[in-house]
Formats: structure tokens, sequence, C-alpha cells
């Protein structure tokens, strides 16, 4: 109850009613006290209004504080002319009030209407009862209200763990969303994954690691000697408590949670367990899908062959964000004595079906090359015509070079793919950007274009797929002046170190597509 509450009860009480610290102070007084004393109104204090007895009315204040219900007691208070007047009276403690100090609430009638006493005696204990009951209800409101806060903000943390969840796709982002939102929802600390990575993302063969590359964040428990975590010893003082994760049947591992859930309903951290062990379920299958995909997608690409006057490397990375396999490739021809084919393309699309075609078209251009591979025009008009025939629906980009080991000249030819990037020593480039032709395989008929250059020892051929250079909204120029700009920082590096710089020269980057490619030097044979 209120101090506003308390004057709207007894304003009508036609007996004079008193609210008092225990410094004797009047907090509070009715209509009818200060009709009785206009002196007894708040901000007074009794002991003036009996200054020739103070002790005595001390000792009966601190009988009342003592007091939760209502002790007959008499005041006796000098009037403004000296005489005095006495009262009954019925005093307690005011249980309700929370003040800095504590404070009695008064009833008072004077003496000699003994009948009104009797009278005062009925209405203190109703207005007690009605205190009493208003106090509870006023609890009983302020705990449900606070129950009511605690369920919504534990429905909350929930719903945002079932968001975070839902988001992660991979078992770093899962394992993320359980250090930084799960342990709100359960009322902890902290929360860690403890995790069998063999049951998680099965290996592709005995020798394969069970780790998956970038998973992070969790204890493997199939690893021993892996680290205990950084959430352990951060809460190494804390009680832990492990929750078992079990999702269709396999027992995934645990959740060491830091902090009481004595608080938390059982049902509730079964469920955000049981949405934990999902969503790393979920994961799981996703990561082993993607090292599948990747692995076959590794498994479609030639194995290049050592030719005299060539050095070469390559590299390839699935899209971040995709599952299934892609339709890029590369590869490096013996056409005769004196010349060296190159090639690399992409079909359109991503999945099985363009993987496949993929794996036909190398094959195809293994058979086209041998018949007229120093001519790149007549190599991608053939292939044209092999895509047109047998996968009539589908498109492709490809580019073709030769290299003449007697001239040093590179001829090159491109349907619809991204130009080469020649990178010399100092670490300037040029691209490759004539003899631009449409892609393979919607137009029939197509006279392909063909331009050359000269290639000194020390240059470089980068031969890349537009995965390198593509960003979600954004124009393909912009790739194009990074990675030539990127160029400046390749010079004295090898072959091999060049591709693989060339490939995570944007370490920071969400990759839409695979990315596929082929570095190639020609030095002149010792």
């Amino acid at each position: 109850m209120t101090l506003g509450l308390f004057r709207a009860i007894t304003r009508p009480l036609p007996h004079p009613v008193l609210l008092c610290g225990a410094d004797g102070r009047v907090l509070a007084a009715n209509p009818a006290a200060r009709r009785c004393d206009d002196r007894l109104r708040p901000g007074a204090s009794v002991f003036d209004l009996r200054p020739d007895d103070t002790p005595q009315l001390r000792q009966q204040l601190a009988v009342w504080l003592r007091s939760g219900s209502p002790v007959p007691g008499a005041l006796v208070l000098k009037d403004a002319d000296g005489r005095t007047r006495r009262f009954r009276c019925h005093g307690a403690r005011a249980t309700w009030w929370d003040g800095p100090q504590p404070a009695v609430q008064l009833h008072l009638v004077e003496a000699g209407a003994s009948d009104q006493f009797v009278v005062l005696s009925q209405q203190v204990e109703a207005l007690n009862r009605e205190v009493a009951f208003r106090r509870a209800t006023e609890v009983d409101r302020a705990r449900l209200l606070a129950a009511e806060q605690a369920a919504r903000a534990r429905l909350q943390h929930l719903y945002d763990l079932t968001a975070a969840l839902a988001g992660a796709i991979t078992l770093a982002e899962v394992s993320r969303a359980v250090s930084e939102v799960a342990p709100a929802a359960l009322g902890a600390t902290a929360a860690e994954l403890y995790l069998h990575s063999s049951r998680l993302v099965p290996p592709l063969q005995p020798e394969d690691n069970g780790l998956p590359v970038g998973a992070g964040g969790w204890t493997d428990l199939d690893r021993p000697s892996s680290s205990d975590g950084p959430l352990a010893r951060e809460a190494a003082d804390a009680v832990p408590v492990a929750l078992s994760l079990e999702a269709d049947g396999v027992h995934l591992g645990m959740l060491i949670v830091y902090g009481s859930l004595s608080a938390t309903a059982p049902e509730h951290v079964t469920a955000v367990a049981q949405q934990i062990a999902q969503a790393l379920r979920r994961a799981g299958l996703h990561e082993h899908e993607h090292r599948v995909a990747e692995r076959l997608q590794l498994s479609l690409l030639p194995q290049l062959p050592q030719l005299p006057g060539l050095e070469s490397a390559t590299c390839y990375a699935p899209g971040s964000d995709l599952l299934s396999v892609g339709g890029d490739w590369y590869d490096v021809y013996d056409v005769d004595s004196d010349h060296i084919g190159l090639s690399i393309g992409d079909i359109a699309g991503h999945g099985l079906h363009e993987a496949t075609v993929m794996a036909q078209i190398t094959a195809a251009l293994r058979n086209i090359v041998p018949r007229c591979g120093t001519d790149p025009a007549a190599v991608l008009d053939e292939l044209n015509t092999f895509l047109s025939r047998y996968h009539p629906n589908r498109m492709a980009t490809a580019c073709y070079l030769v290299f003449d080991r007697r001239t040093r000249t590179l001829t090159y030819a491109r349907a619809g793919h991204p130009p080469p990037l020649l990178i010399h020593s100092d670490g300037t480039s040029a691209y490759l950007d004539h003899a631009t032709s449409p892609p393979l395989g919607p137009v029939r008929n197509v006279r392909y274009r063909q331009a050359d250059t000269t290639v000194t020892e020390t240059d470089t051929l980068l031969l890349y797929t537009d995965g390198l250079i593509e960003r979600r909204r954004e124009d393909l120029v912009i790739g194009m002046e990074r990675l030539t700009e990127f160029a400046h920082t390749t010079s004295s590096l090898s072959i091999t170190e060049l591709c693989d710089r060339f490939l995570h020269h944007q370490p920071e980057a969400a990759f839409p597509d695979d990315r596929a490619l082929l570095a190639a030097r020609f030095p002149s044979p010792s």
C-alpha cells in the first residue's frame, strides 16, 4: 500500500488517524485529526505536543512498533491553550510502510466516549483486515507480475536461441550461437560444447581427420589432446552441469553449462538441449555433404601433365554458402612438340548435373585439342558444337590458349569468360581482354575471335573462374581492379605461392561461387 492509498482510505473516517515515524514525526494525518487539533499535520512531532512526558510516549511508541496487530494505549496531548486532552487509541506497526524508518499507525478517540472507543476498536479491526487484504493483493500482484516478466524473458531468450540456431549452417556457427545465446536461455553464465566429431561428420576415409576444417569453438571428444576450450578456463570456479545432446538416436556429446540451473524449469532445459542437438545434427550433415561435394568436385578435375617448358599450379575452393558441386574446370594439354594448350571454363549453374557436364566437356576437349589445338578459335567452335548437340539447354564460359615454345607467342580465344591476367615480374599486370565472343551453348555457328601476345620467361599467366572476382551487388569491374592491385604484392613468389595467395586474397569475403585457378609460367628449356 502506498501513502496515497492510506490517505484515501482514512479520509472518510470520523476519528483521527495518524501515521508517525519512529522519531515521533507525523508522516500523514486524515482530516479528522486536523479537525481535532490543527497541529496534527505532516511534519509535526507528537513529542512537541506532550513535552512533559516524552519518555513515556517514546516507550509507548516502541510497544506499538513491535506489534503487528493493533494494541490499545493512551495518548495525552496539550492543546494550544495548555489544556490537557486525553485520547484512547489503537496503535500498531504499519507493515506496509517501506520508508527509510519504521512507522506506527494510530487510531485516536477522545477519552470519556467509551461507546465511541468500542466502535473505534471495530473500525480499527476492519481497517486492519482491509489493509492486510490489500497488502496481500499487492504482494500477489507483484509476484504474478514478476513471474510473468520472468516467463516472457525466458521465452524471448528461447526465441533468440531458436532464431540463432535456425540461421546457423556450419558447426562453427552453431557453436557461436550456443556460446553467445544459450547461456541467457538457460539462465546460466556460460556454455560450451564437447562433441564427438566422428559422429557429427563421419570420415570419408579411415585416414581422414575427424575435426572439420574451420569447425572451431568446441572441444572434440574424439581427440583427447585437444584443448579444454576457453570457456572452461574462464568459468573454472563455477560448478558445471552436463546436459546430454542426442538427435536421431545418435549421442553427439555434451553441453557443459556454467552457473546454477536451479531456477530454470527442467522441461525448459530439456527443450534447449534438444534444439541445440538438432542444430548440431543439421550442421554435421551439412559439413559431411559439403566435404563429399568438394571431394567429388576435385576428383572430376584433371591431373595436369608435367611438360617441359611449363611450370603450373592449380587451386580450387568451393563456394562458402553452397553445398553442391559445380561446373568449374581447368586443364593443360601437350598439343605437340612446339605447343602447349591451356583451358579454363565454367558451366552455368551449380549442382550435380553441371558437374557431370563439366566432366564431359573436359573429356571432349582432350579429344578436340589433339586435332586442332593450335587454333583456339577452332577449339571453341568444336566445343560449342559439342555442347549445343549433347546439352542443348546448357551454357558455359570458356577460354582456350595455346603457347608456342619457338616464338613465345600466346594465342587465345574467349567465349564469355573473364579475361586471363598476365602478371609481369615487377608486379604490373594486364588483362588479355581481346578476342571476346559469346558463351558456349546458346548460339550456334559463332565465328570465334582470337588474339595473341608475347610472353617472357618471368611472366605469370593467371587463369580463373568468375568466383574469384564476383561478389554480390558488386560490379565485376571492381573485382578485376582488385585483382590487378593485388598482383603488385606477388612479385618474387613461387608459382604455387602465387596461386594460393590469389585464391585467398580476400579471406573475409563471402564467396558466392566456386573458385578455380590455373597459374602458368613458360621458362625456356635449359
